[in-house]
């Protein structure tokens, strides 16, 4: 009787076989590949290596000075302003400046990195329905995905370091640039687009000059939100081999050091804090600007 509500079951030496036989080809490919998988990566990794030696060893006036003058030109505001360099100031006082750096230079890097796959693939999607239909297909697996999985492959092909870890995190982090740059290009008025046809504009420059102005707004919100999950994946990317805050909170949890993990925590919240405020105020600006455009 109990066999009758079991759900049925294909053979387990079947599904065994299927298994060993796909770890199999995995561990092949990167025995036969795997220095051309390496090289092919060599750039990527000095690379990051340049970003992390620019950030960790520039001085922390510059540094401070450089973000702020960023937030002075995105928001306008002493206020933010004020707080961003607060935010360094606490972090640099509790010891954590240089592990802030590295966590900077990865988040800033992945970022960028998404940024320039992620808005040709949105205006793709917008362009071409099938296409979009696929990759919209490829966006929800990759966001309901546990983000631990995204780990085995990138360390079975490249063991472990920064550049495993740097592909994990933009794999994590380039959804929603992706699809608010679609949303914000259907977002667009459809008598702007018959305007600028009535102008004669071709596809590339009604793209160019109409399309993509008008939704920056949105991409901006789409480029924080990158960067949110960039900074959630950090201490993910730590359990191969990515140094900075993510590492600290890891071996914190590793040893039950809790005054480490706060401390770390909140220094990932600090930066959390300062792309965030960055980016929604720069967002809200071309908001304000496309509006008073419109009126």
């Amino acid at each position: 009787m109990d066999r009758l509500f079991q759900f049925p079951q294909l053979d387990p030496e079947l599904l065994l076989g299927v298994k060993r036989s796909i770890d199999g080809s995995l561990r092949a490919l990167t025995r036969v590949y795997g220095e051309r998988i390496e090289d092919f990566f060599y750039p990527l990794q000095q690379a990051l290596i340049f970003f992390e030696r620019v950030t960790s060893g520039a001085p922390w006036p510059l540094v401070i000075a450089v973000l702020g003058t960023v937030a002075w030109f995105a928001a306008r505001r002493w206020t933010v302003v004020a707080a961003v360099v607060g935010t360094l100031v606490a972090i640099g006082l509790v010891g954590l400046w240089q592990d802030t750096m590295k966590t900077i230079s990865l988040v800033l890097t992945s970022t960028i990195f998404s940024i320039a796959i992620g808005i040709p693939i949105g205006i793709l999607m917008n362009r071409f329905k099938r296409f979009g239909g696929a990759i919209q297909a490829a966006l929800d697996i990759m966001q309901t995905m546990p983000p631990f999985v995204y780990l085995i492959p990138v360390v079975m092909l490249l063991g472990i370091g920064r550049v495993p870890g740097f592909i994990a995190v933009v794999i994590y982090a380039v959804p929603p640039i992706i699809r608010l740059t679609d949303l914000g290009i259907r977002l667009v008025d459809r008598e702007v687009l018959e305007a600028a046809d009535a102008y004669g504009c071709s596809r590339w420059q009604k793209l160019v000059k109409v399309q993509m102005p008008l939704a920056m707004p949105t991409i901006m919100a789409g480029i924080n939100q990158t960067i949110m999950m960039a900074l959630g994946m950090v201490v993910i990317a730590s359990m191969i081999g990515v140094q900075g805050l993510g590492l600290n909170v890891l071996q914190a949890i590793a040893n039950q050091y809790f005054t480490q993990g706060i401390f770390n925590g909140f220094a990932i919240v600090g930066i959390a804090v300062i792309f965030d405020r960055i980016s929604q105020a720069y967002g809200h600006r071309l908001q304000r600007h496309r509006g008073a455009t419109h009126g």
